[in-house]
């Protein structure tokens, strides 16, 4: 499969980013001597020729949103052309591993570069037992794959460019936005993440050198502002603090941001000033829920009392932060919710929450660590759901089901008419206030000082 059409790698969406799924695999064929054809399905289409001359596709779905469009581009390849064979690699495609087999061929879970070199070469050379390591077909179950790779720098320039993806904003700024790794994996184990059932709490560092060529051919590709997309940035706080110096060394201009867990926040408090003085603008950290019942149920490791204490020292330290939410869930009452939504208003989070996450109800797909790990699934009678990859549950009070199509219906009209944070924020609350049948609060005018900065693409899974 020397043929630069023999090989096609599609990716369906990551997070509105240019697609590191793609750049990294590229990478490692180019310097195996295999050629790849890329494509990004959220920027560009799937053509029929591309198909057609295809002898393997690999697809990635590292979310659940990639997973939909990937299973649908999936089924169209599999129309078109009969006999290329069909990998999916990320999260997701382990996640869903028996679905998925159904209509493609193979699965990569894990550390995916070097199973998806190897699967390759065994097609090429005839192998039919396909028996690697990190590669599950329907005759060859495999787990993930959780060895240490020799990295590579990510391969971009036969990629959409930079300017199409998600871009930053501070204000009145608009800047091309850029997005690298500094680790993989990660060292905890929230029930309800998709990663833990891949990593189960281990964590692989990107190599130093590896992650500053990538930001620097960003850069040349116009980027002012990197997005870190490690799940915590601060796995790893000295290879963080390493890199963002050199990154501010190197481009004093140059901004980011990153992902921390709020525990993180607080052990290195004594580090984020430095953090800041590098160029950091933004911090996103997966609040979840200000319900310590919840918080537990999931295994967050962090309590609403620390919340509270990372609020503080992101305030003190001047990093704003950016909350993501799973604002319903088997557990989350409608008390809990209306708590929620006092806490981002007391907090002045109001701006810092983009209103999807308001909407956010609790996504528990195929292998779950809360299906293997507790026993959600009897207590709240959850039944799959296998066209939508996904456990549909009910919540105990209907009141919080009819709450949640009510909030997901306003969110969705927010976006629509580009409606500001603020309005849909008091339209969620006065949703809220009458399911529980209570008068809305006054809601005090909030004005932050400083525009709260953000990407164009807002969070979701």
């Amino acid at each position: 499969m020397k043929n630069r059409h023999d090989i096609l790698l599609i990716a369906c969406y990551e997070l509105g980013h240019q697609p590191l799924a793609l750049a990294s695999p590229l990478a490692l064929l180019d310097e195996a001597g295999y050629q790849a054809k890329a494509i990004d399905l959220s920027i560009e289409s799937l053509d029929e020729e591309s198909i057609r001359r295809a002898k393997f596709v690999a697809i990635s779905v590292p979310m659940h949103t990639a997973l939909r469009i990937g299973e649908q581009a999936a089924r169209r390849i599999r129309e078109i052309n009969r006999q290329a064979h069909i990998c999916f690699y990320g999260h997701y495609a382990w996640l869903n591993k028996d679905q998925l087999l159904k209509i493609g061929d193979s699965i990569i879970a894990g550390e995916y570069e070097e199973p998806l070199l190897n699967l390759i070469r065994a097609i090429e050379i005839g192998d039919r037992r396909l028996e690697i390591d990190g590669v599950t077909t329907r005759e060859h179950d495999s787990d993930p794959y959780l060895r240490r790779l020799r990295f590579i720098t990510p391969q971009r320039n036969a990629l959409p460019p930079l300017q199409k993806y998600a871009h930053y904003i501070d204000g009145d700024q608009h800047r091309i936005a850029g997005y690298t790794e500094a680790t993989r994996g990660c060292s905890h184990v929230c029930l309800h993440c998709p990663i833990t059932p891949i990593y189960n709490g281990r964590f692989f560092v990107v190599p130093f050198d590896v992650v500053m060529a990538d930001i620097r051919q960003q850069v040349g590709m116009g980027a002012t502002h990197i997005t870190f997309g490690d799940p915590d940035f601060l796995n790893g706080p000295k290879h963080s603090l390493k890199i963002v110096r050199a990154l501010h060394d190197e481009f004093p201009r140059l901004t980011f941001d990153f992902t921390a867990k709020v525990e993180h926040l607080i052990e290195q408090q004594d580090s984020l000033r430095e953090f800041k003085e590098c160029g950091g603008t933004f911090v996103v950290s997966a609040f979840e829920s200000f319900s310590d019942e919840v918080l537990a149920r999931l295994k967050k490791g962090h309590t609403r009392h620390q919340i509270f204490e990372a609020i503080g020292i992101m305030n003190r330290v001047g990093i704003p932060l950016r909350p993501s939410l799973v604002a319903f869930s088997p557990w989350t009452t409608l008390d809990d919710y209306l708590d929620l939504l006092n806490c981002v208003r007391d907090l002045n989070l109001v701006e810092a929450v983009d209103p999807i996450q308001f909407s956010i109800r609790l996504l528990v797909p195929p292998h779950s660590a809360l299906i293997e790990k507790t026993d959600m699934l009897r207590k709240t009678a959850s039944v799959l759901d296998a066209e939508h990859f996904a456990y549909h549950w009910s919540h105990p009070d209907p009141r919080m089901d009819e709450l949640h199509r009510a909030v997901s219906q306003r969110v969705e009209e927010a976006a629509a008419t580009a409606e500001d944070i603020r309005s849909t924020f008091e339209a969620i609350c006065a949703l809220a206030y009458q399911t529980a049948g209570l008068t809305l609060p006054v809601f005090e005018n909030y004005s932050p000082s400083t525009p709260i900065p953000r990407l164009s693409e807002a969070w979701f899974c």
